[in-house]
């Protein structure tokens, strides 16, 4: 039987990436612009043709992303196509299954105690000494 503390890390090398990657995600905007760019591969433009935001605007968003390491960006001709970042996302969720796994740890080693607690005999009567 795993205990929690096995499945916390004591400490993650890249928690500041995950910090860096969930804050740029905290803007409205620029979740609708990474949503959008994980559908499928965009410019600039297409992702400013659906956004009520400019393309410098949405330009400025991509870098965010970007230097949280949650898109990439290659160029075709003179046009900037941007598309997630599989490592990026994988390792996200990869943290955000591990705070489920440890919510279930802590869920199961509860049930487990309540098991026992419910399977001990009831203690017995204490006979008076008179």
């Amino acid at each position: 039987m795993l205990s929690v503390k096995e499945y916390l890390p004591m400490k993650s090398p890249d928690i500041a990436a995950r910090a860096r990657a969930f804050a740029a995600l905290g803007d409205p905007t620029r979740l609708q612009v990474f949503q959008l760019v994980s559908r499928r591969p965009l410019s600039v433009a297409d992702i400013a043709g659906q956004l009520p935001v400019s393309r410098p605007a949405v330009s400025q968003h991509l870098r965010v992303l970007a230097d949280a390491g949650l898109v990439t960006c290659e160029s075709l001709g003179t046009r900037n196509i941007y598309r997630p970042e599989t490592d990026a996302l994988a390792s996200l969720r990869g943290f955000v299954d591990s705070l489920w796994d440890v919510g279930l740890a802590r869920f199961r080693i509860e049930a487990e105690a309540l098991a026992r607690e419910c399977a001990a005999p009831p203690p017995r009567p204490r006979k008076d000494r008179r």
